[in-house]
């Protein structure tokens, strides 16, 4: 009888060692899912974040092309006003 009752005795036992572990393994799986739930939370921010910048890139490329192209249209008059100057002075030593 002793040895069913040593059989028994150490069944229980090893039960309670797999429910040990099952629990530690369950408070793991917890913890691993809020880690997930917080780098979910962390990636979505970044991609945000990033949208953001992008926009911002995006403004700042269309004001660089706007000032470069005032820019080019101010040097493209003050030629032109030049050559119209030259012009005048040509036209009035031709009236001469």
């Amino acid at each position: 009888m002793s040895s069913v009752a040593d059989q028994l005795n150490s069944v229980l036992q090893k039960t309670a060692r797999v429910i040990e572990l099952c629990n530690a393994l369950q408070e793991e799986n917890d913890l691993l899912k809020q880690e997930n739930q917080s780098q979910k939370v962390s990636l979505d921010q970044a991609k945000i974040q990033r949208a953001d910048l992008e926009e911002k890139l995006r403004v700042l490329k269309l004001a660089k092309s706007i000032e470069g192209t005032s820019e080019k249209t101010l040097d493209i008059k003050q030629k032109i006003n030049d050559f119209v100057r030259e012009i005048d002075k040509c036209v009035v030593l031709l009236k001469k």
